[in-house]
């Protein structure tokens, strides 16, 4: 018997049963997690390095960050938002740092030190861990839930809280959709574009600061920095764009055009002007030898060569060259085909309809004493900590509901 049973080691259910069991000490509490390790997204997430969340500290300006979401956060995140993570953290002796983008991490660069917070936190109060336990079935009978693992085991507690993450796979969430839930379709987001052509393959690991990149013939568009990969595009302005589109992307099986604006927005006709002036005051200037926009050599010699500019003075061009190269700076065409997912930061658009969910406690519809927190909803953010931020969210709202109930009834004692 227990008073809290959480499904799933990872992020959103160790925040639950630590705060479960800071709210209401005495809880018995055990984390059951399918694999063999705990907090195994913790420890990849942003290089190893752990993007705890984004010091975006306006509640309103926070949840614009989640293209499934957003409405709910926005209310949740008033009463649990990324400054009372920090402050979280560093009441434990985990000091936060923000990078230039905004993402914030622990300031020794280490995965490790936020799994060691929050292991010292789950030993001190007397948290249970059992690995390799999947759960196969949940079943409520007398406001008792009942929970079978394909070892054979079968506990039963007042509360259960599904923090199982996101996946791929339907079949992960069988057990859900058998208790009367609804699975939203499972859409990979985050993820970046495969240049069907190649063509600017050679310049693997040349990137720009501030690049426009368009899905064409849609309203989809992202500005940020823009990376060129062996494979395609990437950078935070593709993977941000591959969350907001990610459904339209996944309908269009992932075959698609994209234009690309290297030099951030820029309006055509003053973008021709400033060509025109540069051809004008410098005509002997040789074209490859001098990049306009602060763009890498590489990458603006690429781009004459996509205009087919030879190798002359300003001078010498004429219009048709002059607006290709235009083209190319502002609307640099790719094909894409495909996209590459990195599989251990998988994300995944879609999960348990929030209709489902009385979202001001986290708890089911369906099902009184089943909670639900973090990727396992249909809610998901952009790149930069804002997955795990809802995955703090949502788990801290849940656990502050369980609690109330349970202080107001008996404990399984330990």
């Amino acid at each position: 018997m227990y008073d809290l049973l959480v499904i799933g080691g990872g992020a959103a259910g160790f925040f639950g049963g630590i705060q479960a069991a800071e709210a209401c000490p005495g809880m018995k509490i055990v984390i059951l997690e399918k694999s063999g390790k705990v907090l195994s997204k913790v420890r990849v997430s942003g290089g190893g390095r752990c993007n705890v969340t984004h010091h975006e500290f306006n509640p309103r300006s926070l949840a614009h960050h989640y293209p499934r979401g957003e409405k709910t956060l926005r209310t949740l995140f008033q009463r649990f938002q990324a400054s009372d993570v920090v402050s979280w953290f560093e009441q434990r002796g985990v000091k936060l740092k923000v990078e230039a983008d905004g993402r914030m991490f622990p300031e020794t660069n280490s995965s490790q030190t936020i799994i060691d917070c929050f292991m010292d936190e789950v030993n001190h109060k007397g948290i249970s861990i059992q690995l390799n336990q999947t759960v196969t079935g949940v079943s409520s009978k007398d406001q008792l839930l009942t929970v079978e693992t394909s070892a054979g085991q079968t506990l039963q507690a007042k509360n259960v809280l599904v923090t199982i993450g996101g996946h791929p796979q339907r079949i992960n969430y069988k057990w859900i959709e058998q208790l009367g839930h609804t699975v939203t379709p499972l859409i990979p987001s985050l993820f970046t574009f495969n240049d069907s052509a190649k063509r600017f393959s050679s310049l693997m690991g040349i990137s720009v600061t501030d690049a426009v990149v368009r899905i064409a013939g849609t309203k989809f568009k992202e500005q940020g920095p823009l990376l060129i990969t062996h494979w395609g595009l990437s950078g935070p302005a593709v993977i941000k764009l591959s969350a907001w589109a990610a459904e339209w992307l996944f309908h269009a099986n992932y075959e698609f055009a994209v234009l690309v604006s290297w030099i951030g927005e820029r309006k055509e006709e003053e973008l021709r002007s400033e060509l025109l002036q540069v051809k004008q005051q410098h005509p002997k200037r040789k074209i490859y030898n001098q990049p306009l926009y602060n763009l890498p050599q590489r990458l603006w010699t690429k781009l004459c060569e996509e205009a087919e500019i030879a190798d002359i003075p300003w001078g010498e061009i004429g219009n048709r060259n002059l607006n290709k190269l235009l083209e190319q700076l502002i609307r640099c065409p790719f094909h894409v085909r495909g996209k590459t997912t990195f599989k251990e930061e998988f994300v995944t658009c879609g999960g348990v309809d929030l209709k489902d969910i009385t979202l001001q406690t986290m708890e089911s519809k369906i099902v009184p004493g089943l909670y639900f927190a973090g990727e396992v909803l249909n809610i998901d953010g952009e790149t930069g900590g804002f997955n795990f931020q809802s995955a703090w969210t949502t788990a801290w709202v849940a656990a502050q509901h369980m609690t109330e109930k349970t202080k107001a009834g008996n404990l399984f004692r330990l």
